[in-house]
C-alpha cells in the first residue's frame, strides 16, 4: 500500500478547509490575455509539454549509480540500501526512469517536487521512494528554520511529516526552502500563447476565413431580422461546409471584410511565443523541433551538446547533491559512497573533440602534456591505472634538431 493509501488509517490531522479546495480547484492565476495560468492549462500549450518531456526524458535516460570510493578505487555499492532502488525499482509502480522524469516534471512545472522516504526496522533502513503531487503539500517552516510537510489524501485528511520522511528537491529558490514556479512566473506568455491558439482555432472552425456583411435592398422588420440570422447560423457555417452557395432574396449581396495585420500575424505571433515560452524553460528551440531555417548540422550539433551541459547538467547535477545530503547521509557519504549520473552516453557526438583535446593534453605533437594518464582517466570517471607512467607528465618524445640550418634565398 502506498502512502496515500496510508493516509487513510492515520489520525487526521486536519480536514481540508474552503481556502485548500479553493487553491486546489483555481490554483492558477488568470493571466492578462484572460487565460487561466495553472500547470495542467500550461501542459496544453506543446511548447511547455516539450520543453518538460525533453527535460524530464533527458535526465530519466541517465544512469544514476551509487557508487563507492575505496582506496582509489570506485566501484558501484551494490550493497547499499539505495542502489536497487535507483537501478531497479523505487517503489512498488514505476521504474528508475518513470520516477526521474517525474520528479523532473513535478520541478519545471511546479517549482517543487516531494518524495516520501519510506523506511522499516529500528535502523531506518529506505526501502521505497514514492513521490507525491505538489498540489497535496503544504510546507510550513518554523521560526529555527525547521520545515514540516503538511500532506493531503483523497479523503481530506492530513499528515504532518518531517523533513526525515519527505525529500524535498526545488527549482532555483528565493527564499532556499521553496521552489520558484516557472508555470506562474511565466504566465503571461504561457496565457498570451494559449489565447492565440484558441484564436487560430476560431478563425480555421470558421473556414478560415474573416467575417463580411450581408447587404439587403430595403428596411427589415425585426422578424425578418431574425428569420435571416437562423437561416444563415443553419447554412453559412464554417468548416466542411464552408463555401456551399446560399441563395437569399431581397437583392442580399455579400460584402467580403478585408482581413487584419492582427488576422495576418497570427503564425507569426504564435511563432514568437514558440521561442519565448523556451525561454522561460531554459530549452532551445531546436530541442523541441523548431529550427531556424539557416540550420545546419554542425550548429545543430553544438546546440545538443549545449543542451546538456546548460539545460540538463544543472538539473541533475542538484539531485546528486540532494541524494548525497538527504538520503545517503553524512556517515556513508564519509565512508566514501555517492551518487553519479553517467551522462557520457548524452555526449558522444563530442567524442572526437575530447580525444583530440586529450591527445595534446598528454603532450602529443611533440609538445609538453599538462595532463597525466590518470587525471584523464579521472575525468572520464575511469579507475586509476597503477602503471608507473600514468601519475607522471608525459615528456616530448621527439628530439630537438641539431646543428645550422641553410635557407634557400626566394630570390635566387
Amino acid at each position: 500500500m502506498g502512502l496515500l493509501g496510508k493516509l487513510q488509517f492515520w489520525k487526521s490531522e486536519r480536514k481540508a478547509t474552503s481556502e485548500d479546495i479553493w487553491r486546489e480547484l483555481y490554483g492558477g492565476r488568470r493571466s492578462k490575455s484572460g487565460q487561466a495560468v495553472n500547470w495542467e492549462n500550461a501542459l496544453k500549450v506543446t511548447t511547455v509539454l516539450a520543453c518538460a518531456r525533453v527535460l524530464g526524458n533527458g535526465v530519466a535516460q541517465i544512469p544514476l549509480k551509487i557508487m563507492r570510493e575505496s582506496g582509489g578505487r570506485r566501484v558501484e555499492a551494490t550493497d547499499h540500501q539505495l542502489y536497487k532502488l535507483f537501478r531497479f525499482k523505487p517503489n512498488s509502480w514505476q521504474t528508475p526512469s518513470e520516477f526521474k522524469r517525474m520528479i523532473v516534471w513535478h520541478m519545471v512545472l511546479a517549482g517543487n517536487a516531494f518524495v516520501w522516504i519510506g523506511r522499516v526496522g529500528n535502523a531506518r533502513r529506505i526501502v521505497a521512494l514514492e513521490p507525491i503531487e505538489p498540489s497535496r503539500v503544504t510546507v510550513r517552516r518554523s521560526s529555527t528554520g525547521t520545515l514540516t510537510y503538511e500532506v493531503r489524501a483523497d479523503d481530506g485528511s492530513y499528515a504532518v511529516m518531517s523533513s526525515a520522511e519527505i525529500w524535498h528537491l526545488r527549482a532555483p529558490s528565493w527564499n532556499g526552502w521553496m521552489g520558484l514556479d516557472s508555470v506562474k512566473l511565466a504566465r503571461e506568455a504561457i496565457g498570451l500563447a494559449l489565447a492565440t491558439e484558441e484564436a487560430h482555432a476560431e478563425f480555421h472552425a470558421n473556414g478560415a476565413k474573416v467575417s463580411g456583411v450581408y447587404s439587403v435592398d430595403g428596411k427589415m422588420g425585426k422578424e425578418q431580422y431574425e428569420l435571416i440570422t437562423q437561416f444563415l447560423e443553419k447554412h453559412a457555417t464554417g468548416g466542411k461546409d464552408a463555401g456551399k452557395p446560399l441563395v437569399l432574396d431581397m437583392g442580399a449581396k455579400w460584402q467580403q471584410q478585408q482581413m487584419t495585420g492582427v488576422d495576418a500575424q497570427h503564425l507569426e505571433t504564435r511563432r514568437f511565443q514558440i521561442e519565448e515560452n523556451c525561454r522561460a524553460f531554459g530549452v532551445m528551440p531546436i530541442m523541441i523541433g523548431h529550427a531556424d531555417k539557416t540550420q545546419t548540422y554542425a550548429s545543430s550539433e553544438q546546440q545538443f551538446q549545449a543542451h546538456v551541459v546548460h539545460a540538463l547538467s544543472p538539473i541533475y547535477v542538484y539531485v546528486e547533491e540532494s541524494i548525497n545530503a538527504f538520503l545517503i547521509g553524512e556517515a556513508d557519504f564519509d565512508a566514501g559512497v555517492y551518487a553519479k549520473f553517467f551522462p557520457n552516453g548524452l555526449l558522444r557526438g563530442v567524442a572526437k573533440d575530447r580525444s583530440e583535446f586529450y591527445a595534446k593534453a598528454l603532450g602529443s605533437g611533440g609538445t609538453k602534456g599538462w595532463m597525466t594518464q590518470n587525471e584523464v582517466r579521472d575525468a572520464e570517471d575511469m579507475d586509476p591505472s597503477d602503471e608507473p607512467e600514468a601519475n607522471k607528465l608525459p615528456q616530448p618524445t621527439t628530439k630537438p634538431v641539431t646543428g645550422s640550418a641553410t635557407i634557400a634565398d626566394p630570390q635566387t
